[in-house]
């Protein structure tokens, strides 16, 4: 059994039971596999939500790398709205919300703190930039809690408008 299917195991208990339904064996059981060979990837339950988290900031880095943008906040606001739109959110909650202890959250900080410099020196107007970024994170934060919030045609407008605070737009 591969290390991403324990975490997509992982990651659909998560989703469908809550974080206190999270359980080494539980996430064994789902993936079809002894829990010995889940203890071979995570040792812990720590581990296996660590595990979750780090695939998260890489599926993330990834989306925003693969556009094919100006700047990094063009890039950035690009790759939110792709997440958005593909339902990739909903992980994001379900996994944070899992990782009660602050010390697991960590990579997550240390991500969001160097999506949100990055590029910044290079951004001709950084305050636009800072006001788009922060409007990808109050857009996942909205979404996270109501899929349905925006239907696809609000999302363009949505994005047309965030690109228009930007010079150069």
């Amino acid at each position: 059994m591969r290390r991403d299917e324990l975490l997509n195991a992982a990651e659909e208990l998560l989703a469908e039971q809550g974080a206190t339904c999270l359980t080494l064996s539980a996430v064994a059981e789902r993936a079809g596999v002894s829990k010995g060979g889940l203890l071979y990837h995570f040792s812990t339950k720590e581990a296996l939500i660590k595990g979750m988290i780090e695939r998260l900031i890489a599926d993330f880095d990834e989306l925003v790398a693969a556009q094919d943008e100006s700047s990094y906040t063009r890039a950035y606001l690009a790759a939110t709205l792709t997440a958005v739109r593909s339902g990739r959110l909903r992980r994001w909650a379900v996994v944070t919300g899992a990782a009660g202890d602050p010390q697991l959250l960590a990579p997550m900080r240390e991500a969001m703190a160097r999506w949100h410099r990055e590029g910044m020196e290079s951004e001709s107007d950084p305050v636009a930039a800072g006001i788009v970024r922060l409007t990808c994170e109050g857009l996942w934060d909205v979404v996270t809690h109501d899929p349905a919030f925006y239907a696809d045609e609000q999302y363009e407008e949505l994005h047309r408008r965030l690109l228009a605070i930007l010079p150069g737009s």
